[in-house]
């Protein structure tokens, strides 16, 4: 195994000036050559709190958040998901799920309905009021996701996503 200096070292675009406390030598920019940015799980979490940061930020219009458009889009997608399956899918305790699902259901996004499969199971459908909150913040979180994704080429995005999709699934 090589060592963290023998890694590659992540690349910092250098055409724009970097605020006082992204230099390399100030601020927390000295850290960029630790062991600790050599670490997937640190990157990818980093990554994953920037990304979510800026998304919710962007859905505060909206009265949404990330996770309940996660719910949301799944409901409005058709797939009709139980709320075992919304929370398998999207690794969150059921509890959760439920409070997420409650919310929802109260501003009138989704509905619960008897699951055809399952009569002892909800499934969890978007309303026409949840279609159009879809709507409207999937344009919002693709443009977020421009904005977070900005040092990206297409190519790189699509690989990201093409290994992000392999880790997690």
């Amino acid at each position: 195994m090589s060592s963290p200096t023998e890694q590659a070292t992540p690349v910092q675009d250098h055409s724009e000036p970097a605020a006082a406390a992204d230099s390399p030598t100030e601020g927390t920019g000295r850290f960029l050559d630790s062991d600790l940015t050599h670490q997937v799980h640190f990157l990818t979490s980093r990554a994953r709190g920037r990304g979510i940061s800026h998304a919710n930020g962007q859905l505060e219009g909206l009265d949404l958040k990330v996770r309940q458009f996660s719910v949301l889009s799944l409901a409005a997608s058709g797939m009709n998901p139980s709320q075992r399956e919304l929370g398998e899918f999207l690794s969150l305790d059921p509890s959760q799920i439920v409070a997420l699902v409650d919310h929802l259901e109260q501003r009138g996004a989704v509905r619960r309905e008897t699951d055809p499969r399952d009569r002892r199971s909800k499934i969890i459908v978007a309303t026409e009021a949840g279609q159009q909150l879809h709507g409207q913040a999937l344009k919002i979180l693709e443009d977020s996701e421009d904005h977070t994704l900005s040092t990206l080429s297409p190519r790189e995005r699509k690989q990201l996503r093409s290994l992000l999709l392999k880790i997690a699934f």
